[in-house]
């Protein structure tokens, strides 16, 4: 077993954000046991590094509010529809993760005591201090907002050394890489590049949090195995964006 004290790692405390559609894997809707168990293992192998790990997760592969308020359902309930979404898929992370003996803590920020914790900024702290991973669930328990702002809000109350974008791209490119053979990929960039840039990294509001409050971002594809974990110890995986010297 590894001396974690003896393990090379970035930052301290981190926050990932998993979007909903990698719960789906190939599929691309629903639930992939697999895909699951895959992103269990990875966020296991970045805990082992001895950090605090908080996780984020999206519901898109079940809800998407934004793409059901289209329907006629008022936007507002759609939004709740995709909170709750994303309460299904942090308890189908929590077991995959607690089946390899990691311990965790699902909070909610839509209060459902039966199945989750209420988010509570201190107890979430605690959790991350005792070893615990703490998955977040509900976004920002309010309609209109997205799971970035979600995870660029959590990220900031939890004092996050940095904010950790898992997708399926490597990075940050200059446009469309699955378009565009000659898009550019960016090791690095300042937040005021990319918006000058109108690269969409984050949406605009959970963007500008970060922004202000300083906080680093790295973008990478979580598919490539060990990928999680080479960016924590330090390694220019992905992009990182962050603010001007």
């Amino acid at each position: 077993m590894e001396n974690k004290s003896s393990i090379s790692r970035r930052w301290q405390r981190v926050l990932v954000k998993l979007s909903g559609e990698a719960f789906a894997g190939e599929k691309g809707v629903g639930l992939d046991p697999d895909a699951i168990n895959y992103l269990a293992r990875e966020l296991i192998s970045a805990h082992e590094l001895g950090l605090q790990l908080a996780v984020v997760v999206g519901g898109g592969n079940i809800v998407r509010g934004s793409a059901f308020a289209k329907t006629g359902i008022e936007h507002a309930t759609a939004d709740y529809m995709g909170m709750l979404a994303t309460v299904i898929n942090a308890l189908a992370l929590q077991a995959a993760i607690e089946h390899y003996g990691v311990d965790t803590r699902v909070q909610s920020a839509i209060t459902m005591q039966a199945v989750a914790e209420p988010f509570i900024r201190r107890r979430a702290i605690r959790h991350l201090e005792k070893g615990r991973i703490v998955i977040l669930a509900a976004g920002t328990g309010n309609p209109f907002f997205t799971t970035d702002t979600a995870a660029s809000l959590r990220a900031v109350e939890l004092n996050a050394d940095a904010l950790l974008k898992a997708t399926n791209v490597d990075g940050v490119y200059d446009r469309d890489p699955r378009q565009h053979a000659d898009a550019v990929k960016f090791d690095s960039l300042s937040f005021e590049e990319a918006l000058q840039r109108q690269l969409r990294i984050m949406d605009l509001t959970a963007f500008t949090l970060c922004m202000e409050r300083k906080m680093e971002v790295v973008v990478f594809n979580i598919w490539e195995p060990g990928n999680l974990r080479r960016v924590l110890q330090g390694e220019p995986i992905g992009t990182l964006v962050h603010n001007n010297p």
